[in-house]
């Protein structure tokens, strides 16, 4: 598809992500469904960054074969670059959608990066975000196999429930609020497809954030009976105090980052959807975890959420 503007594409209600669509384009235009409500667009030249297709290709390649093969890879930087947010994006959500191609669900976003010790962990200085699939999901006091997730590190977080659509007006924090259904203590598992978690910012997104497994704690409860920027969080491993943390660690405030997500989403083009899970971000330093380790967290307000790992 060659089209002159954006303008095209949006008259068919299809949205490029990162791109205002009056940007002037000359390129190539490649759909690929993502979704039920939409579809991702890949170019092959951008305003914030041009895509090479061909290491858009690559770096997908390595990345699912890692996934595939169970065994770490080197990074994609080589590929795609260390900082270029749409190349990197491209590369998320190719393997998102042949990941929904293959039967899988999209049930949720989760928010990485939010917290200054994390991103100081990992050497970079920005929230990324990427896709939570119904594979992903766990409740509170499973057992997670320990090599369903590769590399696993864990961290504590406040999840929301979405009640309403996150996808037109200001997206400001009031909205936000009215949108979200409950809130409840989760733990994330996160997972890197990259040797030794040898991350930059592009290949942390390129890898759906680092995405791995989730788990949500049994108590729901409604934003007028806790406060998220004000809870406090302890995780233990093995009854061991591992990391602290709280509410402002996240971006200043959990319901601030569910705000940025909400805008980044939009203009990728898959806003935030009504029954949708969001884990909004660390509230203190994730841990690694080894086989046959019980780690808990507890978070003010919220309560407990546990989960062990598998030999």
């Amino acid at each position: 598809m060659a089209v002159e503007t954006l303008d095209a594409l949006a008259g068919q209600g299809l949205q490029v992500c990162g791109h205002s669509n009056s940007v002037p384009f000359s390129g190539t235009i490649r759909l690929l469904p993502l979704s039920k409500h939409s579809t991702l667009v890949l170019m092959s030249e951008s305003p914030q960054g041009r895509i090479d297709s061909a290491a858009v290709t690559a770096a997908a390649d390595r990345l699912r074969a890692a996934a595939m093969e169970r065994r770490p890879t080197r990074p994609v930087r080589d590929l795609i670059g260390s900082d270029n947010i749409v190349a990197a994006y491209a590369v998320q959500q190719r393997l998102a959608a042949e990941r929904v191609a293959a039967g899988a669900s999209i049930v949720g976003r989760k928010i990485g990066l939010t917290s200054e010790a994390v991103q100081q962990q990992l050497g970079v200085d920005r929230p990324d975000f990427g896709l939570l699939f119904d594979d992903m999901a766990y409740d509170g006091g499973d057992t997670v196999p320990y090599g369903a997730v590769l590399q696993p590190r864990v961290e504590a977080e406040v999840a929301f429930a979405l009640k309403e659509d996150l996808a037109d007006g200001p997206l400001d924090a009031t909205q936000v609020r009215s949108a979200i259904e409950y809130a409840s203590p989760a733990l994330e598992i996160c997972g890197s497809r990259i040797q030794g978690w040898d991350i930059a910012f592009g290949d942390t997104v390129a890898d759906n954030a680092s995405a791995g497994a989730f788990v949500l704690g049994p108590l729901r409860k409604k934003l007028d009976q806790v406060e998220p920027r004000s809870v406090d969080m302890q995780m233990a491993i093995n009854g061991t105090v591992v990391s602290t943390g709280n509410g402002a660690a996240c971006l200043g405030d959990p319901i601030d980052a569910v705000v940025w997500l909400a805008r980044q989403a939009r203009e990728f083009g898959e806003p935030l959807r009504g029954g949708q899970v969001i884990l909004s971000g660390a509230l203190g330093p994730m841990r690694p975890v080894r086989p046959g380790d019980s780690v808990t967290a507890t978070i003010t307000g919220l309560g407990k959420v546990s989960v062990t790992f598998g030999q």
